[in-house]
């Protein structure tokens, strides 16, 4: 009988969340592969669960914001080589169903905080993401599926900026 361990690629579902004034939710990642980098609201799909549910779902239990999943963006094929991870991550556009209202850490362990992100600044703390120039730079890096989104999804073809 071999030892040798099967990996399995898991299903990621992304909260991609706009405010008023175009901006993303984000949030810093802590206790986990790809801590210390920027991501969406979101975590794993559960069994039967429907892909639109799954971001309202994590985006409650993680931001406490109350939003509807409207539709699927984007998907990328993110392999994390350094953990031995495999994830599919799949983007669903959601909206708040309070306009007004704000993301609060909820889950300390996993989230430094949620703030507001210009679509612009996703992009090129992405493109620089491996450059140490400058402090902001250095501060700001993003988990692999966002890094993903952006080299595979250049352009403007889902709305986002």
């Amino acid at each position: 009988m071999s030892s040798t361990q099967v990996y399995h690629p898991r299903i990621g579902v992304a909260a991609i969340i706009r405010d008023g004034d175009g901006k993303f939710v984000l949030g810093k990642r802590k206790g986990s592969h790809g801590a210390g980098t920027w991501q969406f609201p979101g975590g794993h799909l559960e069994m039967g669960e429907s892909l639109l549910y799954c971001a309202e779902r994590e985006t409650l239990e993680e931001t406490g914001l109350k939003v509807k999943g409207i539709k699927v963006i984007a998907v990328t094929n993110d392999v994390f080589d350094a953990e031995n991870k495999h994830y599919v991550t799949i983007f669903v556009q959601c909206e708040r169903e309070d306009g007004s209202a704000q993301p609060q850490v909820l889950e300390p362990e996993k989230c430094e905080g949620w703030h507001w992100v210009g679509w612009e600044d996703i992009r090129r703390w992405c493109e620089h993401h491996d450059d140490n120039v400058t402090p902001e730079l250095a501060q700001n890096k993003c988990f692999l599926p966002i890094r993903d989104l952006v080299k595979d999804h250049p352009s403007d073809s889902w709305g986002l900026n």
